[in-house]
Order: structure tokens, then C-alpha cells, then sequence
């Protein structure tokens, strides 16, 4: 049988860009997800998949692979951060990981999974992604998907701690500020970059938030917004070099100012630069984070030397290839 990679979550953002590189280079890939009502099944529609598994019927599917599987990437997840339904969070973001967590232990197999930057909270904690049980108490999202993301990140630091059994290699990846191609499905969870980009187009303002803080200007606040492709980049390297274990950060390291994003937008689409600004709204203003950035050394100690893209390029790749096309699928 040919060695199979599955990709939970495969429809989505992350997931099918993942995919889309895999198929490329000629991977035998199973997608795991939904594809509800819409568009989402545009993410897939360029790449070659071998088999697509109904998230409901995953445990199953798993009993019958046995240990015809290369690898599992699970980006599989509610990664909404407005998301008030703790049942509905623990059903869809836990529960799952931790059954492939422990289905990859038992048939040895890599296990890469998606975690969040959510899981730094208010970021008073510092962006440092230690692995170890008290380092991670410290930390304490201000969401229910961050905190779904850090119950799964400690329980693996338990694991770890006391002794127990851990898939061959392990990875779990705490997102930054993700942008790219195959986000459109996500309607108000999709970068500032996809819902500001038509209008610029059309010769209209955008409105970003005010700083309801005295430390930054309108549009000051930061964010490290990182380009799909080179979180892409980063998992087929973690493919390639399975002596590699730990909860790694994956931002660019370089914090940017969301006018910084917005006039790079501007600029991508030859459009004369115009941003106004508007109140940061109430229900979010007391949960809202002025500053994200990823401490990637861990991940450079680790052997990762690739470049990332700079908030610019990698906008101009985002639109230029994607965004301004009558196809923007990757």
C-alpha cells in the first residue's frame, strides 16, 4: 500500500495550503473535514487527494488505515476566536487531537498539530514557546479557542513530564497572525489583508481599529502576520527531518503594524493609500491584544534556516497571484 499522509482540517486555510504542497510533490494525501454549504471546496479543487474521510467517521476510517499512514497533520479545528460554545469547543479542538495523539502513539506515527499564539493571552507572559508544564501554567488565554489549544499544549507537557510514551516525532505549532491564499471561506475570521483587499481594489477607504490604549497611535497595533506559504515550508521541513520534537512558534519574529499591512495592501494593488479609523468595538475591547510577536529561536536552534516572506512580499505574492485573480485558489 502506498504511504498516506492525512490532513485533518484539510479543506480549510491552513490545511489545504498544506495539501497543496504535499499533492505537489506527488504525496498520497487523505483530507479530513467538512465542506458545509459554499465555497470551501474550491480549496481542493486544483490538487490530487486519495481519499476523503467525513470528520465523524475518522476513528473508524483510523481503525482500518492500521499503519498504512506516513504522517498525520492536524490543523482540524473551530479556530473561530469568537466562539462562546465550551461543549461544542472541547467536541470539535480536544477530544480529536488527543485521540490522534494517542492513535499515533499506538501505529508510530509523526504527529503534527496545529496550537495558536491565543494561547499567550494578553501576551504579559512574553512570546517564549517553552514546552515545559510550568512555563505553560503561566500563560492564560483570554478565549476559549486559545484555551482549547493550551489544555491540549499542557497536556502533552504532563505527558512528557511524567514519563509517558510520545508519538516518533512530535510538533505542535503555535500559528501567529496566518494570512494567504484559500482563506475566504472564513468570512470575519479571514486576515485584514482578504476583507480590506476588495475594496481598495474598488478605489474605497479602510477602516481599521483605534488604539484605545496610550501606547500606540491609530493602526499602530502589532501584530507578527506571517504568509501561508512559509508555514507551509515549515511542516514539509518538520516531514523531512523526523528527528525534530517540541511546541515551536511560527511567526516571521518581526512584529508589524496593522497600517503597516494596510498600506502594503494599498501598494500590492497600485491604489492611492486612504485609512481611516474607527472604535475598537466594546464586546472585544477588554480582550483585544496590541502586541504578538514570535520568539523563533527555538525553532532556529532546532535546524529550521529557511526565510520568511516580509509583511510586504509577502502581500504583493498574496495579491499579484491570488487576490487580483479572477481564480485566487492556490
Amino acid at each position: 500500500m502506498t504511504s498516506r499522509i492525512l490532513v485533518t482540517g484539510g479543506a480549510g486555510f491552513i490545511g489545504s495550503n498544506i495539501v497543496a504542497a504535499l499533492s505537489d510533490q506527488g504525496k498520497s494525501v487523505v483530507v479530513c473535514d467538512w465542506l458545509e454549504d459554499g465555497e470551501k471546496w474550491k480549496n481542493l479543487a486544483k490538487h490530487v487527494i486519495s481519499d476523503f474521510v467525513d470528520p465523524d467517521d475518522l476513528e473508524n476510517w483510523l481503525a482500518e488505515a492500521g499503519n498504512g499512514l506516513e504522517a498525520i497533520i492536524h490543523m482540524g479545528a473551530i479556530s473561530a476566536t469568537t466562539e462562546t460554545n465550551g461543549d461544542l469547543i472541547l467536541k470539535r479542538n480536544f477530544k480529536p487531537t488527543l485521540m490522534l495523539w494517542n492513535w499515533a502513539i499506538a501505529h508510530k506515527t509523526p504527529f503534527i498539530y496545529a496550537s495558536s499564539a491565543a494561547t499567550y493571552g494578553d501576551g504579559t507572559a512574553g512570546f517564549d514557546d517553552s514546552e515545559t508544564e510550568g512555563d505553560l501554567q503561566d500563560l492564560h488565554p483570554l478565549n476559549l479557542y486559545g484555551w482549547s489549544k493550551h489544555a491540549f499544549d499542557k497536556h502533552v507537557a504532563h505527558e512528557i513530564a511524567r514519563g509517558a510514551m510520545t508519538p516518533p516525532q512530535w510538533a505542535g505549532l503555535k500559528f501567529f497572525n496566518v494570512y494567504g491564499p484559500n482563506e475566504y471561506h472564513k468570512g470575519s475570521m479571514k486576515s485584514v489583508i482578504a476583507q480590506s483587499y476588495p475594496r481598495i481594489a474598488a478605489g474605497e477607504a479602510v477602516t481599521l481599529f483605534k488604539s484605545h490604549s496610550p501606547d500606540y497611535e491609530d493602526g499602530g497595533q502589532l501584530r507578527d502576520f506571517v504568509y501561508v506559504k512559509d508555514c507551509v515550508n515549515v511542516i514539509l521541513w518538520l516531514l523531512d527531518n523526523r528527528d525534530v520534537s517540541g511546541l515551536f512558534n511560527l511567526g516571521t519574529g518581526k512584529a508589524r503594524s496593522f497600517k503597516d499591512l494596510a498600506s502594503a495592501v494599498f501598494k500590492a494593488a497600485g491604489k492611492t493609500e486612504d485609512i481611516s479609523y474607527r472604535d475598537t468595538p466594546i464586546e472585544i475591547r477588554d480582550k483585544y491584544q496590541y502586541f504578538t510577536e514570535a520568539n523563533m529561536q527555538k525553532l532556529r536552534a532546532a535546524g529550521f534556516g529557511g526565510n520568511f516572506h516580509s509583511l510586504e512580499d509577502g502581500i504583493a505574492d498574496y495579491v499579484t497571484d491570488y487576490l487580483a485573480k479572477d481564480d485566487p485558489y492556490r
